[in-house]
């Protein structure tokens, strides 16, 4: 199941960045760029979350917020705002958000928020699926997959893979792999990053990937498919 975002924000570049973000971790995206009636579009579009900015220019994110409660108890809203004071998040919450994260943010943070929100709100879906260059990764089963073969990854090797999908061919240090490996509540150290991202390699190169996840001497990792 690919579950759709709309993602609600005024800034041209975040929006087209985050937008970006969300279809290569394996979501559907809407973002509109008006937001007169917006909650109304919401409504129809039939999101299953919604990130809401609350600076938005001629509508109040709170109030888009709250109409949205009112009209869908169930639907997840995270507010995702420039805004730190302490009073907004409390107003966010009784309003009706789910979740309140300021910028700036990392980026797996988002992700991470997001999915926890998503399987709060639908536990029987399934989760999402990355795909880049015929692997695909399924991160509810925890499988990696190419032209026909599959293997079951750990944890820890599903969350790098996951982080270099994302990355769409970048360079991914390794402190942003450790951020990643954070996640999954376990102590990580350098040595332990290098041995699954060994691990990892070995397994994708028995799906068939020679030479697709790369070390890139005192920069990182690239996967290059």
């Amino acid at each position: 199941m690919s579950f759709h975002i709309v993602l609600v924000e005024d800034e041209p570049a975040i929006r087209v960045q985050l937008a970006a973000l969300l279809e290569r971790s394996g979501y559907t995206c809407t973002a509109p760029d008006r937001f007169e009636g917006v909650a109304e579009q919401i409504l129809a579009s039939g999101a299953h979350l919604v990130l809401l900015d609350l600076n938005l220019p001629g509508c109040d994110g709170q109030q888009i917020c709250a109409e949205l409660r009112r009209s869908s108890p169930q639907l997840p809203i995270m507010v995702v705002t420039s805004r730190d004071n302490p009073l907004d998040e409390l107003l966010s919450v009784q309003l009706g958000a789910d979740d309140f994260l300021t910028k700036p943010y990392h980026p797996q943070i988002l992700l991470a928020r997001m999915a926890r929100l998503l399987q709060r709100a639908y536990p029987a879906a399934a989760s999402p699926c990355l795909r880049r260059g015929g692997l695909e990764l399924d991160l509810g089963q925890g499988e990696a997959r190419y032209e026909g073969r599959s293997l079951l990854l750990t944890r820890n090797e599903a969350r790098i893979l996951q982080r270099l999908m994302t990355g769409e061919g970048d360079i991914v240090s390794r402190s942003a792999l450790m951020d990643a490996l954070w996640q999954s509540d376990a102590f990580v150290d350098d040595n332990t990053l290098t041995v699954n991202v060994t691990r990892l390699r070995k397994k994708l190169e028995e799906l068939g990937l020679t030479d697709c996840l790369r070390t890139r001497r005192g920069q990182g990792y690239q996967l290059c498919l």
